[in-house]
């Protein structure tokens, strides 16, 4: 098969929680445990630190490997989803796998995908870490997909584990309140393996202290100690929170020598090393174009606290969700003297623009509904005098259809 081919059989045939959702979850770890035997246990042929949380955990993840790089080491990065192309969701230092080595992969292994009903995600994962294993890299930075304990991800035993935020996402799949969701999220903590926790919330502290005492694991609240004096090339004053906790992890983090300067530069390179795509990311100047791919009530409100810093005279809001999202409590987020553009991300779970619209009028939103993302844009951005501010969000698939 070719490169395209195999990637429209992966996305046609298995389900996708991206594109499919409650029909792609898959709330066991006995299909990726069958994978990776018969891969021969690739995720037990090098180091790894593990990564969940409701908002921030692709962020910190970069900033992980962007310091790791700039230590000196060969560093495997494993996040999801992906924007433009699949092969961003496995790197090394940087570059994404070869076209050749995901056909190869799924063409040797289809007939074992077929016959145990892999999900796109648990084969996904099997390919990063047979990658990862094939070519020997000193450690990688593995993003949880979803949740935590019965995430694809958690067959690793890590060299410490970090949990950013808890947020109420995903609630149809990891319950409905902060204490249920962290029950999920501190699945990823080890016996004995440390933990950090980037953002100390009251609803939450209780359990993650409980269950690492059961499992005789270090924990760390990144925020009870803060650091200071650091810069990073991802825009946003909510990422000194994820800068604590990833500091607090490399700290965690034995045989690896990590100089300051290390930590400086790679806090300073994170896109240049490691091409992160869609986190407060300016797409031009006059008037000012941001995406972001926060789409969550937590991450929502981070970023929109940001939009209310920048200087403009008027703002336009390209706005796009999936259907499965608490839609109207996202959109209670947002101010009501902005011009909206609705606009519904090009996937079978995208939101009726025209659905939004009204919806986001019962809440006093006010604006136009387009049948495209391609076609908001446009028009906000001619709407918009030099002066003025666009934001594009509210959805991944939103921004992955303008970087």
């Amino acid at each position: 098969m070719t490169y395209k081919e195999t990637l429209d059989w992966m996305f046609g045939q298995l389900p996708m929680y991206q594109q499919k959702g409650a029909t792609a979850f898959n709330a066991k770890l006995d299909n990726i445990i069958h994978l990776c035997n018969a891969l021969d246990n690739p995720e037990k042929k090098f180091k790894s630190i593990h990564v969940a949380g409701t908002n921030g955990k692709g962020s910190s993840s970069h900033m992980l490997a962007s310091i790791l790089q700039e230590a000196g080491y060969k560093v495997g990065l494993y996040t999801s989803p992906h924007l433009k192309d699949f092969r961003e969701r496995i790197k090394i230092n940087g570059k994404v796998v070869g076209k050749k080595f995901v056909t190869d992969f799924i063409e040797q292994h289809k007939p074992f995908f077929e016959y145990h009903k892999l999900s796109f995600f648990e084969m996904t994962v099997g390919m990063a870490f047979s990658y990862f294993a094939e070519e020997k890299v000193d450690v990688a930075v593995i993003e949880v997909g979803l949740g935590g304990r019965l995430d694809s991800t958690n067959i690793i035993t890590p060299e410490v584990s970090l949990i950013t935020n808890i947020g109420l996402d995903h609630t149809q799949f990891l319950g409905d309140t902060l204490e249920k969701i962290a029950l999920e999220k501190a699945g990823i903590i080890k016996p004995k393996v440390p933990v950090v926790i980037s953002e100390t919330q009251p609803e939450t502290k209780m359990i993650f202290n409980l269950i690492a005492h059961q499992l005789k694991s270090n924990i760390v609240f990144a925020d009870k100690e803060p650091v200071t004096g650091y810069a990073t090339d991802l825009l946003g004053e909510y990422q000194q929170k994820n800068i604590n906790g990833v500091i607090a992890c490399i700290h965690q983090l034995k045989d690896f020598n990590v100089p300051e300067g290390a930590i400086s530069e790679g806090l300073k390179k994170v896109v240049e090393n490691t091409g992160l795509l869609g986190r407060w990311q300016v797409l031009q100047q006059n008037p000012l174009v941001v995406c972001d791919t926060a789409h969550n009530k937590e991450g929502l409100q981070l970023v929109l606290k940001q939009v209310q810093k920048q200087l403009y005279k008027k703002l336009h809001i390209v706005l796009g969700f999936v259907k499965d999202k608490d839609v109207r409590a996202a959109l209670g987020l947002f101010p009501k003297d902005a011009k909206y553009y609705f606009v519904r991300p090009g996937i079978p779970r995208g939101m009726d623009a025209f659905e939004l619209q009204e919806l986001a009028k019962e809440l006093g939103l006010n604006g136009k509904a387009y049948k495209s993302v391609e076609k908001g844009l446009k028009k906000a951005t001619k709407n918009a005098e030099p002066k003025d501010m666009v934001y594009v969000g509210g959805s991944t698939f939103v921004v992955a259809e303008v970087v």
